[in-house]
């Protein structure tokens, strides 16, 4: 089945079966490969992407139930200002460490950011709780998080 798809502010048609995780469609069939594959079943947060500016994990997200919502993917983040700034103060603070979870990462910090633009730490604590990191990056996520919404110097 065909499916038109905007994703990072473009038009792409693909053809697949209803079921196909957008995940898949990003990574195989957009070559949009920025988007992890982490635990395949939402627990972890690799995956995540936008749709309409709200995080959804798109492992378990079927590309039947996109609909006409605007996909953003961590390839296109840095369109968008609140993005720009969270993806900034990741590279000034040097968040990552073996790197795997960060897109995941900075898609929930960006959404957050969005949606509360001065978070306390309750409030990125609560909004990160489904994105994992197996290095530990915590303390260094939360304090990007800070710099990007002007609350800590970087």
């Amino acid at each position: 089945m065909a499916y038109t798809l905007t994703v990072n502010g473009s038009a792409h048609t693909v053809d697949t079966e209803p079921s196909t995780p957008l995940l898949w469609v990003l990574r195989d069939l957009l070559d949009l490969v920025g988007t992890k594959y982490g635990c395949g079943v939402a627990q972890c947060g690799a995956c995540t992407v936008h749709l309409d500016g709200v995080p959804v994990r798109a492992c378990v997200t079927p590309v039947s139930r996109v609909g006409a919502r605007a996909v953003t993917t961590i390839e296109g983040i840095a369109a968008n200002p609140v993005g720009a700034r969270v993806q900034e103060a990741w590279k000034t603070l040097d968040v990552p460490q073996c790197g795997y979870c960060q897109a995941g990462q900075i898609m929930s910090a960006a959404a957050l950011l969005a949606a509360t633009p001065k978070p306390t730490d309750a409030q990125i604590d609560a909004a990160m709780d489904g994105n994992l990191c197996r290095c530990a990056t915590y303390p260094r996520i939360r304090k990007a998080i800070k710099s990007a919404s002007g609350q800590a110097e970087a």
